[in-house]
């Protein structure tokens, strides 16, 4: 009954119903666009360097060659993927740690804020940055561990002090005299109803994931050659903006948008589930 409520708030929200569809048509575009195109992101045109948007690359060529529809499509995918990947992992691991430091309290209590502060106060860009050059060779997944490692704390904290509160409910203690086991009422119980929560927090952190691959890939610490997300075709396009601005404008453009689209579904989604919203 709940979820029909939230619907209803949803698909009366006009940011929300605006942030999907852009979202659709965007991760449709990354999907499905290269389908249409002409080039493989990995083709290069040796007779069109540089070349301006025509009826041949709809959006250009980069110095190389390469389409810059083709090329500007695949590191949006990338970027979506990475989104999602970090989104779902900084969520879970806030769910998992709050949601147990607050129900056992004590020493484990201690222990795992302890390390919640820790990480807060490291410079989590910095450390970023240092580590990836070691990394270069292997798997871009360990960007995503990496970001999504730096991305949990504050939501984990929230959980923490909302745990605090549920689990002195009834029918938390009525689990508890049943004999089922601690971690279990945790996942059955606890969990479940902070699904507000986490499902906002998820939903911004897809953006802020985004935003941060593209912050480290611009500076050149995030994916590398010879893949691309939108962070690297941002940081070559940048060099040439002013003389050919196709190569900056595309790729900084779809990041934009996609940005966008995802904090309008976010906010909406804040107020279908918050339950003092009039909407």
């Amino acid at each position: 009954m709940r979820s029909k409520v939230v619907l209803r708030r949803l698909l009366r929200n006009n940011q929300a119903r605006y942030g999907f569809l852009a979202l659709i048509l965007l991760v449709g575009l990354a999907y499905l666009g290269p389908l249409f195109g002409a080039y493989d992101w990995t083709e290069r045109d040796f007779m069109a360097f540089m070349s301006a948007p025509d009826a041949d690359h709809w959006w250009g060529t980069t110095k190389t060659g390469q389409d810059v529809y083709a090329v500007t499509l695949r590191g949006m995918q990338k970027s979506i993927i990475i989104g999602i990947l970090v989104a779902l992992i900084s969520t879970g691991l806030a769910a998992i740690v709050g949601a147990f430091a607050g129900y056992f309290g004590g020493w484990l209590d201690k222990a795992l804020m302890w390390g919640v502060d820790l990480l807060l106060v490291l410079p989590s860009f910095l450390i970023i940055a240092i580590i990836s050059p070691r990394l270069r060779g292997g798997s871009w997944l360990w960007l995503v561990v990496l970001l999504a490692l730096f991305s949990w704390m504050i939501t984990s904290r929230v959980v923490r002090s909302m745990t605090l509160s549920l689990r002195e409910r009834e029918y938390v203690l009525a689990a508890v005299y049943m004999g089922i086991p601690r971690w279990k009422i945790i996942l059955r119980h606890i969990v479940p109803n902070l699904s507000s929560l986490l499902i906002i927090d998820a939903t911004l952190n897809v953006s802020g994931a985004i935003i941060g691959e593209a912050a480290l890939s611009f500076f050149g610490f995030g994916i590398q050659p010879p893949d691309v997300s939108l962070g690297t075709l941002i940081a070559e396009g940048s060099r040439d903006a002013t003389g050919y601005p196709w190569l900056f404008a595309f790729p900084a453009g779809l990041l934009v948008a996609l940005v966008l689209a995802v904090n309008l579904i976010g906010d909406g989604l804040r107020d279908a589930l918050d339950p003092g919203s009039n909407s």
